[in-house]
């Protein structure tokens, strides 16, 4: 019998020639296609793809946020610091006067009429003046000073009655700022924000200097009233260039975190005055620094999009795509640079000049809900603002030996104010504003206790500031957190054609009533309790309508170009599209 295993094992392994031709074949194609894979895939990481059209060039090259837009935003952020100081300056340029130790009413100038001042008793406080002979008082026109330090209260007499003053030049400080924002906003039409800011920084040098050493009191509040349009101009121009470079909620935190150096301005405050025996030179103290900020200027980029839309010439866009290139380097991302950039750059200064007017104001009450996010948000940020500048002058109500401490202590409770706007609106963000309203009716009514004490006159000094200083600070930072939220978010509240018209309204109203906010430290006369509840009541009432916003759960769907589906279709069924491990080149170029 023949063993069939045995005469398979003796075959000879070699293949047939048409088997070993068809293998060779297979293989060579399979190597072909690897090799053709190969090449296609790194084209594909390697080359970028056009953009299609309608899409935001600038966005994509650059990124939403990286190492350039944050040295950008730090550069403009410091601009707040010297805003901060020329609005808090009068807590230490004019700091309280004690009646008998450091000022006296001198009766000289009434001598010619009775040849003696014998004649006369003072009061106390050393505001009135008794003719003991026939029992009249009449107020005291002339003082006598004795302070090591000259400040501004002493060069204008701004004692007893003429204490109102003081908030009469704050308020000049105050309209300032109303009017900046409204003229940068102006500027900007025509001058670009890095130009409009650039601006603002020379006037407000010449203009602070002027302030502090005008000796007419007209002539001082005029140039502190230009001292703050100078302010806030720069600042306002200032926003315009970080938010063009920014988006997404990276936008978002840059705004809400945009008042923090305002906060810092205010705690360095202190230490900045401590170093001058005169308010004209703490005046120049606060003045000089802006030189630093010209020169940061050359490191700041102007908004891209502004020059795309105000494109004159074709050296307009060369300026702009040196400006983008600059920023893809700096933030690693020149990889995303396509290679029909300029033409896009094109493509997008029609498409900005091409955009519809913005709505105009009455259309702003029209829509779901609209009516009752205009009155709430304009409602909500005049009672923040006004509670966010006057409780800060309001210190002034709680001694002046507690000036230092309680200044910074405000200080870091805005700080701590904005980073809960933050926290809110990145954790919480479709609860944000009930959130925000909420935390400051809390805070309002605890800001209200302070009538339980005021009439503690048996209590420590030092416990019984400690006590204001807790319920003044908290109240302080609910309000910090909901107004920062506001300048952030409001414009979620609005369809994309009202927006720039609509945070336009709200901040101009609100900076309109917050020329109120000095006045109300005059209630301090009354009871230091008293100034303090009118901002916990306004506290209240701002997180009452702020709790009545909500910002629209509605999503449009973005516009895709048919060109762009096609194509995404087509790379869907690619085999190219299959997932491929990350390379070395592809990490380095995204890291930000």
């Amino acid at each position: 019998m023949v063993n069939l295993p045995a005469i398979r094992a003796g075959r000879p392994t070699t293949p047939s020639p048409q088997l070993s031709q068809r293998q060779v074949s297979h293989a060579h194609s399979n190597e072909i296609e690897s090799e053709s894979a190969k090449r296609m895939r790194a084209v594909t990481l390697s080359a970028p793809t056009a953009a299609p059209p309608g899409s935001d060039v600038i966005g994509d090259v650059v990124g939403d946020f990286g190492i350039w837009q944050l040295r950008t935003i730090l550069i403009i952020f410091l601009c707040k610091i010297p805003a901060a100081w020329f609005m808090a300056c009068i807590i230490f340029t004019g700091p309280e006067l004690y009646p008998g130790s450091e000022f006296t009413c001198d009766t000289s100038y009434l001598e010619g009429s009775s040849g003696s001042s014998s004649n006369y008793s003072i009061s106390d406080n050393q505001c009135y003046v008794m003719d003991e002979a026939t029992g009249s008082t009449t107020e005291c026109e002339q003082f006598s000073y004795v302070s090591s330090f000259d400040s501004l209260i002493m060069q204008f007499n701004l004692v007893c009655l003429r204490d109102i003053f003081v908030a009469w030049t704050q308020y000049w400080h105050l309209f300032g700022v109303l009017v900046g924002g409204v003229l940068g906003t102006k500027m900007m039409l025509g001058i670009s924000p890095r130009s409009t800011y650039c601006v603002g920084a020379v006037a407000q040098i010449v203009c602070g200097v002027v302030t502090g050493y005008a000796r007419d009191f007209s002539l001082h509040c005029a140039f502190r009233c230009l001292s703050a349009v100078c302010c806030a101009i720069m600042f306002t121009a200032g926003q315009a260039i970080f938010a063009d470079i920014t988006a997404g909620m990276h936008r978002i935190g840059a705004i809400i975190l945009y008042d923090t150096f305002w906060s810092v301005g205010v705690i360095l405050l202190p230490g900045l005055s401590s170093f001058f025996n005169s308010w004209s030179l703490i005046y120049v103290g606060i003045t000089f620094p802006t030189i630093m900020l010209i020169v940061l200027l050359y490191w700041t980029p102007d908004s891209p999009r502004w020059l795309l839309k105000h494109a004159v010439d074709r050296f307009s866009i060369d300026n702009v795509e040196q400006i983008v290139r600059e920023g893809a380097a700096i933030n690693d991302r020149t990889f995303k640079i396509p290679p029909d950039f300029r033409q896009q750059l094109d493509q997008l200064s029609e498409r900005l000049k091409a955009q519809p007017p913005p709505a105009p104001w009455k259309e702003l009450w029209v829509g779901k809900r609209a009516k009752t996010h205009m009155i709430a948000a304009h409602l909500a940020l005049a009672f923040f603002v006004i509670n966010f500048m006057g409780m800060l002058l309001n210190i002034r109500s709680f001694g002046r030996d507690y000036l230092v401490p309680n200044t910074i202590a405000m200080g870091f409770s805005e700080i701590i104010g904005c980073f809960l706007a933050l926290h809110f609106t990145l954790k919480h963000n479709k609860w944000k504003w009930q959130c925000a309203g909420v935390f400051n009716i809390l805070a309002g009514i605890l800001g209200c206790l302070g009538w339980i004490f005021t009439n503690a006159d048996q209590m420590d000094a030092d416990l019984k500031v400690s006590l204001w200083m807790i319920i003044a600070t908290i109240p302080k930072a609910a309000v910090s957190c909901a107004q920062s939220m506001i300048l952030a978010c409001m414009n979620e509240l609005m369809p994309a054609n009202k927006k720039p018209l609509f945070v336009f309204s709200v901040v101009t109203w609100a900076r309109v009533w917050l020329l109120s906010a000095p006045f109300f430290n005059v209630l301090k006369k009354i009871d230091t309790a008293m100034s303090l509840t009118s901002y916990c009541v306004f506290s209240i009432l701002g997180g009452i309508c702020t709790s009545l916003l909500l910002t629209p759960r509605t999503s449009v769907a973005p516009v895709v170009p048919p060109q762009a589906v096609e194509q995404c279709d087509k790379k869907e069924q690619s085999p190219l599209n299959a997932p491929v491990w990350t390379i070395e080149s592809d990490v380095n170029n995204t890291r930000l």
